[in-house]
């Protein structure tokens, strides 16, 4: 049977009953033969004409790769009045502009590179994060600890309490601070790592110099 024009109604109608028995319009696999009969055609023909739109679907699915089908860009005979717009030789000039504009798989390119650009960008944040140091918890904390009486000596007691090592645990600042009578109180300030150092646990270790040491006190407790 003969094509007609395939720019047509009546002509799409005749490609459906062409390839009503064909896979392809040109022997047992896809030619460039396809590719010249998919180009005139433009778009995907309607659901009225099943066997043309399975197999416009079809070559579609190639994308790029339907540069890569064997034979010669131009149509069978069956197809010889039916094929405008680009289907000279490939010597006709027109053949050849239409060479140069790529119909095929132009989206299937766009979304492989934006997928690529995107797991670039993810592994480059996954590895910038990854690098980035995990955020220390840590709290500063005033502490009062009080003496017994004013024989009690000061320097002394703050000798002890300093000796007290804990990983995650510095030492700061520290004065005497009067409470009356004669007695001054060590008012001593640290910084702690919130996941390594109890205060508890500190502020018993500070009570455990008995001689000293007569009850602590958290003054301030301030997270950094």
């Amino acid at each position: 049977m003969v094509v007609g024009d395939l720019k047509t109604t009546d002509g799409v109608k005749s490609l459906d009953a062409y390839l009503a028995d064909r896979s392809y319009v040109d022997g047992f696999q896809p030619t460039q033969a396809d590719v010249c009969v998919f180009e005139t055609l433009g778009k995907p023909p309607s659901a009225d004409t099943p066997h043309a739109l399975r197999w416009y679907n079809h070559i579609k699915s190639y994308g790029a790769d339907s540069k890569k089908f064997p034979g010669e860009k131009k149509p069978p005979a069956a197809f010889a009045g039916a094929v405008t717009n680009g289907s000279a030789p490939s010597g006709d000039k027109k053949a050849d502009d239409d060479d140069d504009v790529d119909l095929f798989g132009s989206d299937d390119e766009e979304d492989a590179e934006a997928e690529k650009i995107r797991e670039e960008r993810l592994k480059a944040y996954a590895e910038k994060k990854a690098k980035k140091p995990a955020l220390i918890a840590k709290s500063s904390i005033v502490l009062d600890v009080k003496p017994w009486d004013d024989e009690t000596d000061m320097k002394e007691m703050e000798n002890k309490v300093r000796s007290i090592t804990m990983d995650g645990l510095v030492w700061g600042a520290s004065k005497l601070v009067p409470v009356g009578y004669g007695i001054n109180k060590l008012q001593i300030m640290c910084v702690v790592e919130d996941e390594k150092v109890s205060v508890d646990l500190l502020v018993e270790e500070i009570q455990n110099f008995e001689d000293h040491v007569q009850s602590v006190d958290i003054a301030a407790f301030n997270k950094i």
